[in-house]
């Protein structure tokens, strides 16, 4: 069987749906993946087809630099970035107001265009990113059957009585007051219902015979696999009738030629994933800490010159890109800005966390964190080096550290890309695909 994966053209998106990719190739047959040309290496790395689908203006292989994005997006970037040193409520009002303009880029052109793939490409299954609501609904119209992956916090598809893009929790040291809340929570509504519109306006110019596509923000695949440890997730939040937990997705790495930090402290990650490296103030706060706590301190420095981090730690590995998985094997706390990749691979890896949330799913990731006891979540704006210190003790103390352990095992039974790989082969309402025959 054929599978077509779409993904938008960014790595961190890419890179977990790549795992299943070349877990489907190595079970199942061939694979398909339509994607953007900026992550196009990624994909001939992986030994899979490629084949060009533009979901957005801006691209990121690796670390985004505002600078090599498209006119128009590098000032989105800057609005986007000033917008997380106001705090929680400002960056993801900012996101509201913003999500028409990222999440369903050129919805003809990508209808026209994954048209053209399917009847190329003629499928026998596909898997698409949650997020990616324009292709959604564009697999939507063609009367494609389609399983999504949510790659960031379960949260990310909407549950009954959730808000996309409000929090489904908050880390206890970041909870905002009522007011500002209820404003956020109003202009989220506005948002989704803004992408409603938009979504039925193209039904009914490109597809008046199919019926709405509803929701895109809460509405379910066939079937819905989440990245995420099912020992994370709070058992008392909806899901879907038809989902598969899988864990992490975690690439398989090697440290090749990256050393080691040298010294006797506490070995400790800092990373924050490749948008919000450019918080340069906060990544400096960590090595005032490392120097504080005499820790043993890699970082990823990102899209922040390194002479804005102050003085180094003797021996510390700082570098624009870790091999974060691979590191993780040799750390005793990782600090990170609670991205759905860095979360699970931590949790995968039983490294206890310190998240420190900037913008969308990363609160309520955080919030899990915190409530499962595997980590410790802080506000990164109001962050000092001696709560950074207080904190990477706390976690690297026995009960996170054991608590981190017990996840670590439950995720290993959860199956990762061979578990999504059953889930999209098994597809729990099979029908015909009209594009295929």
């Amino acid at each position: 069987m054929r599978l077509l994966v779409v993904s938008p053209d960014y790595a961190s998106h890419l890179l977990p749906l790549l795992q299943i990719a070349s877990a489907w190739q190595a079970r199942e047959g061939d694979v398909v993946v339509a994607t953007g040309p900026a992550t196009r290496p990624m994909v001939a790395e992986a030994g899979l087809d490629w084949i060009e689908l533009r979901l957005g203006r801006g691209s990121n292989a690796g670390v985004i630099e505002v600078g090599e994005q498209p006119k128009g997006e590098d000032d989105h970037l800057r609005a986007f970035f000033d917008a997380t040193r106001l705090g929680p409520i400002e960056t993801l009002r900012y996101q509201a107001d913003a999500r028409r303009h990222d999440l369903l880029y050129d919805p003809d052109g990508v209808f026209d265009r994954l048209g053209e793939i399917v009847r190329e490409v003629r499928p026998d299954r596909v898997a698409v990113d949650h997020v990616a609501f324009g292709a959604r609904l564009a697999l939507h119209l063609l009367d494609v059957p389609t399983s999504t992956v949510v790659l960031g916090h379960p949260s990310a598809l909407s549950a009954p009585g959730e808000v996309y893009g409000v929090p489904s929790a908050w880390p206890s040291t970041m909870t905002p007051d009522r007011g500002p809340l209820r404003a956020l929570e109003a202009q989220c509504r506005d948002s989704v219902r803004e992408l409603d519109r938009a979504a039925d306006d193209v039904r009914a110019r490109r597809a008046p015979s199919r019926p709405p596509a509803g929701d895109l923000t809460s509405t379910p695949g066939d079937p819905t696999i989440y990245v995420y440890p099912e020992a994370l997730h709070d058992p008392a939040r909806p899901l879907p009738v038809v989902h598969r937990f899988v864990g992490s997705l975690a690439r398989a790495e090697s440290l090749d030629a990256t050393p080691l930090p040298s010294g006797d402290g506490l070995r400790v990650t800092v990373a924050f994933g490749s948008f919000l490296s450019s918080r340069d103030d906060v990544l400096a706060t960590a090595v005032r800490a490392a120097h504080l706590g005499g820790w043993r301190l890699a970082l990823a420095s990102g899209s922040t010159p390194v002479d804005r981090l102050g003085p180094l730690p003797d021996g510390a590995l700082v570098q624009r890109h870790l091999p974060q998985v691979a590191l993780l094997a040799h750390t005793d706390v990782f600090v990170n800005h609670g991205g759905n990749g860095s979360v699970t691979e931590a949790a995968a890896a039983g490294v206890p966390q310190v998240v420190l949330p900037f913008s969308t799913d990363q609160f309520a990731g955080a919030a899990a964190v915190e409530r499962t006891g595997v980590g410790v979540a802080l506000a990164p704006n109001s962050l000092t080096a001696e709560a950074l210190v207080a904190a990477v003790a706390t976690a690297a103390g026995e009960p996170i550290r054991r608590r981190a352990l017990e996840v670590a095992v439950s995720i290993q039974t959860s199956g990762g890309a061979h578990a999504a790989v059953d889930a999209i082969r098994d597809l729990p309402n099979p029908q015909r695909n009209p594009l295929r025959n």
